[in-house]
């Protein structure tokens, strides 16, 4: 493939797979919290640079972009993978007040500053180049529990749709890639039958390469038909998951 890719969340879960999966024959830009995940990510890929950012504080997104363009003034593919999901309920003894910008900020603010403090060197690409959202069937399915990922995952879902008017007599096109429960270290003790990193990390990719709009991986095609022909079915299959 040989472009620039930039990922946030690339040291775990589906982005570290997305990483590994595509290291070989990329330049690979990683954006994430975890300095140690980092430094072993570049220690053991020659073709991964490391940006280490907290995601969740709006004051890194404005450094973190200009390091980049400074260091990597084309970039092909930016991928705003990284997410939170916090579980407990407003009305529980568990719910801390803080979390709420925090979530935000990683799931919505950084997808929307990142897409345009890149724009300039998304510009830059030689060919057509990429932004692709990472998202979920919460975006249009709610569950009871998680509502400001619910929430932000919406958001992120009708932002990709309307920057993709904005953008569509540019070399850019936003793509977003919907995935159902996968096994990594956010979803820990949720949920069963859950698609592997490593197997949506594919699909992801798979997408990508095809430009796919709207790609709905695994069962998210059986829960956009559901929600589509029968919309309480689909409401009462999520509400609890």
């Amino acid at each position: 493939m040989n472009k620039v890719i930039v990922i946030t969340g690339g040291t775990s879960g589906i982005g570290r797979q997305i990483v590994e999966q595509l290291q070989a024959q990329n330049a690979i830009i990683v954006v994430a919290r975890n300095s140690q995940r980092l430094d072993e990510l570049k220690k053991r890929y020659k073709n991964v640079t490391c940006f280490p950012a907290d995601l969740s504080d709006p004051k890194s997104y404005q450094p973190l972009s200009e390091r980049i363009k400074s260091e990597f003034p084309r970039v092909d593919v930016l991928i705003n993978n990284a997410a939170i999901q916090n579980e407990p309920l407003f009305t529980g003894p568990d719910f801390e007040y803080e979390e709420i910008a925090r979530e935000i900020n990683v799931n919505f603010t950084a997808v929307c500053s990142l897409s345009y403090l890149l724009l300039p060197a998304l510009n830059a690409s030689e060919a057509q180049s990429v932004i692709l959202n990472i998202n979920s069937g919460l975006s249009f399915v709610a569950k009871k529990s998680a509502s400001v990922y619910c929430a932000s995952k919406a958001a992120v879902n009708l932002f990709s749709q309307s920057l993709s008017y904005q953008l569509e007599h540019t070399n850019i096109k936003v793509l977003q890639a919907f995935i159902p429960l996968v096994d990594t270290p956010m979803t820990l003790g949720r949920g069963d039958n859950k698609m592997s990193a490593e197997c949506a990390a594919k699909s992801i990719i798979k997408g990508l390469i095809q430009q796919k709009p709207q790609h709905d991986i695994g069962k998210i095609k059986v829960l956009r038909i559901l929600n589509t022909l029968t919309p309480n079915l689909a409401k009462r299959l999520l509400k609890g998951s």
